[in-house]
């Protein structure tokens, strides 16, 4: 991340915010979050098919 130059009052060129290493950790995990909620949603919608399907003990 690079603050960009001219942007709430910092003038010349832009620093760094945030190391490369930092950046890839953010990434990695709202991958993994994402492909987690995506695996909930899904075993979900799943299951909910399957509890219609069955049929009602009486």
């Amino acid at each position: 991340m690079r603050r960009s130059p001219g942007t709430a009052g910092f003038e010349g060129r832009s620093a760094p915010v945030a190391s490369s290493g930092l950046n890839d950790a953010v990434a990695a995990s709202l991958a993994v979050g994402s492909l987690s909620l995506c695996l909930i949603v899904t075993l979900t919608v799943f299951s909910i098919k399957v509890s219609m399907a069955m049929p009602i003990p009486a």
